[in-house]
């Protein structure tokens, strides 16, 4: 075997130009995997990220009547605890929970702003300021002042409310909401934070405000809306679900709140796990258009070594021995190949993943509830590069399995007559 590796390492040198072109097919077949893989990831992790911060959590508990009115920002369905014991003993008894690492509770509410000439209608977040910079990455996206404090009455909103209401930061907003009873309330808020962010929802939709002054103001004193569940690890999620459906359960609450896992609340998660598996067979697509090239190469290789190949088994080398020459051959162009493609790519996309590609005129016309970040950052991994190079190489390896034997096949004097 290793006489042989060093036959067909020569050979690749006997037509150099050959030789470079179909390596460079297969180095750039590689590096659009392993690009196209970045962006895939990029995306899917995006995705996932936002749903479960802005959304889900990694479990999600609500009122069973909330579930179907739940766009409605209903105040009539709230989580208001076990029993009549209040949210606060909820929260902390959920937290004793094996692998729940944090209990976050939301209060959502409609309301609006009136600009003189219309009304703009936009959704209050009442929360805990600690729990949301410890879980989501808010902080990330204030682009001026700071999140809101407890006992304050001040909002943080996003860059394209601001522009609707036309206020700033440092300004004052009147906000008119009804409260839990339908009674409607106006209150003036200090603005004390803007948030830029490619979330529509974010930007476009929702203020923050503290949960204990939106408690007071829609008269929801220990309620919530939704209380989300952070586990350790999201991979945890099948294992600590049934774990709070039993608590509630036992609390004689399972026929009044929902327990929901991450992947039951979004329609986009089942859609990026669907896309990441129909994506690995266009990487095997892309891959296989590389190595026509490698194939017509190869077949142009044993038409012009036929003689050879004739007179190599004339002196006793066996079809075997024939047919792992060539696919060695043909190895080490998939190996210079996509080592070359996996660098290129993974160099590329961590360029990119750097800068991101900002997709905000193409998903202008998206509804501000999918949580769909309009910037990508593709992701540049060690894992996403091995797996392109073993997919070149294993791919461009097999693919030279049909011309080496066609040279296997040929037999010693049918060779030399057709090589004269």
């Amino acid at each position: 075997m290793r006489y042989l590796a060093k036959i067909a390492f020569k050979n690749l040198f006997r037509s150099k130009l050959r030789t470079i072109v179909s390596i460079a097919a297969i180095a750039f077949g590689i590096m659009i995997v392993v690009f196209s893989r970045g962006i895939i990831v990029g995306m899917v992790d995006s995705v996932f990220a936002d749903h479960v911060y802005y959304n889900s959590g990694h479990i999600k508990i609500i009122d069973e009547g909330y579930q179907k009115r739940e766009r409605l920002l209903t105040l009539n369905y709230p989580v208001d605890g076990l029993a009549g014991q209040g949210l606060e003993q909820m929260m902390a008894a959920l937290v004793e929970i094996d692998h729940v690492e944090m209990v976050i509770p939301r209060l959502k509410f409609g309301a609006m702003v009136s600009t003189g000439d219309k009304l703009i209608s936009m959704s209050g977040w009442g929360v805990n300021p600690e729990d949301e910079l410890a879980f989501t990455d808010i902080e990330d996206y204030l682009a001026e002042g700071r999140m809101v404090a407890p006992g304050r009455q001040e909002v943080v909103m996003g860059t394209a409310l601001l522009a609707k209401i036309n206020r700033k930061v440092g300004e004052k907003v009147t906000i008119v909401f009804n409260t839990a009873y339908g009674s409607m309330r106006g209150i003036t808020f200090n603005i004390v934070g803007r948030i830029e962010s490619g979330l529509k929802l974010l930007n476009e939709m929702v203020f923050y405000l503290p949960l204990d002054q939106a408690q007071w103001l829609l008269e929801m004193e220990d309620q919530a809306t939704e209380l989300l569940l952070v586990t350790t690890d999201p991979k945890l999620v099948p294992q600590v679900l049934p774990a709070v459906k039993a608590f509630l359960a036992k609390a004689g609450e399972d026929g009044r709140y929902l327990a929901l896992g991450y992947r039951e609340t979004s329609d986009l998660i089942p859609l990026m796990d669907l896309s990441e598996v129909m994506f690995n067979y266009i990487y095997i697509f892309l891959v296989l258009l590389s190595c026509i090239v490698v194939i017509n190469t190869m077949i142009m290789i044993i038409r012009e070594r036929t003689k050879e190949i004739g007179m190599m088994t004339a002196l006793g080398l066996e079809a075997k021995n024939i047919l792992q020459l060539f696919v060695i051959e043909g190895a080490f162009m998939g190996i210079a190949g996509s080592l070359v493609g996996s660098v290129l790519g993974h160099m590329l996309t961590a360029y990119l993943g750097k800068t991101g590609f900002d997709y905000g005129q193409a998903l202008s016309g998206m509804d501000t509830e999918v949580l769909f970040d309009t910037m990508f950052y593709p992701v540049a991994s060690t894992a996403n590069t091995v797996f392109a190079f073993v997919l070149g190489v294993v791919v461009v390896t097999l693919a030279c399995l049909f011309p080496a034997r066609r040279a296997a096949r040929l037999q010693p004097t049918e060779a030399m007559r057709e090589g004269q």
